[in-house]
């Protein structure tokens, strides 16, 4: 069934063993995590796994804004019932990357569809496709997080045009998984700023 100890609670069972002295070797099997990686066609010399992400899409948007700087290709494995949202959610929080859905590696009905995140979601709205997942999803591009402040601040204007500073800032925390925190000094400092005008 692939390699174990990726992504299974078996790593309790290994130091428990190991603890008591007994001996372990790995025989390794179908790696979904690697085979992905490799069939992605995205960058392989930096990459982070990251396994499964929160199955609520407020967390996993506060989790995907987490990884959003780092520099490398990330990895994840995914229910097929949450493909569609967790695509939308990584377009939204990570912005337009690069990225493929490989489904059911080693076996039969393999298959690596890719595109870009927004691509992706739109391909997967509506569609739940069977079988084990993996979603690789490459780097940030030079350039985004600037494009992603901006996108930041042309939400928080809008949304305090029609909602207190408190709101607009929630709302725009959740609709990009940045912590509310963040957004409300962001939100401060605009207002701020649309007074000195």
């Amino acid at each position: 069934a692939g390699t174990p100890l990726v992504s299974d609670p078996g790593c309790g069972l290994v130091a428990a063993a190991a603890s008591r002295g007994i001996a372990i070797y790995a025989l390794p099997g179908a790696s979904a995590l690697l085979a992905a990686l490799v069939v992605s066609g995205l960058p392989t010399d930096r990459f982070l796994f990251e396994g499964f992400l929160p199955q609520k899409s407020a967390a996993r948007r506060a989790r995907l804004a987490e990884l959003a700087t780092i520099p490398a290709t990330l990895v994840f494995y995914e229910s097929p019932r949450r493909l569609a949202a967790t695509l939308e959610d990584c377009a939204a929080v990570l912005g337009d990357r690069p990225a493929c859905v490989a489904r059911e590696l080693t076996k039969t009905f393999e298959e690596a569809r890719r595109g870009t995140l927004a691509e992706l979601a739109a391909a997967y709205a509506g569609e739940e496709p069977r079988g084990e997942i993996a979603l690789v999803v490459g780097p940030p591009v030079a350039g985004a997080q600037e494009a992603r402040a901006d996108d930041l601040d042309a939400r928080l204007r809008a949304a305090m045009a029609s909602a207190s500073l408190k709101d607009a800032a929630a709302l725009v925390s959740g609709e990009t998984g940045r912590p509310r925190r963040e957004v409300y000094a962001r939100a401060l400092v605009l207002a701020r700023a649309g007074e000195d005008e």
